[in-house]
């Protein structure tokens, strides 16, 4: 398998598609929170921005970040509140494979 370091994969609907697609979560202090800048430090992990694949990824931040006890709150709160990510990203779409 070739890698392709432009191809990231959804953690709620496992498809995998360019980071331009993809919204990136980290872990600050015990909580999940949206990197919408993809700068802050430490393991991310990518979900489309939409409320089916954000819901769905709740339950695998804590591996997927390797944070046993995180709070994921925040990420809930978000894909409940309308999923606005960074002002450059708003307008694309999820993408199927």
């Amino acid at each position: 398998m070739r890698y392709d370091g432009d191809i990231r994969t959804c953690l709620g609907c496992r498809a995998r598609t360019e980071p331009a697609h993809l919204v990136r979560i980290v872990a600050q202090s015990d909580a999940a929170v949206v990197d919408p800048d993809r700068r802050l430090p430490g393991r991310g992990a990518w979900v489309h921005p939409t409320q089916q694949c954000a819901e769905r990824a709740l339950r695998a931040l804590p591996r997927a970040l390797r944070h046993p006890h995180l709070d994921t709150s925040p990420i809930a709160r978000w894909a409940q509140d309308g999923l606005d990510p960074s002002p450059d990203r708003r307008n694309e779409r999820h993408m199927d494979n």
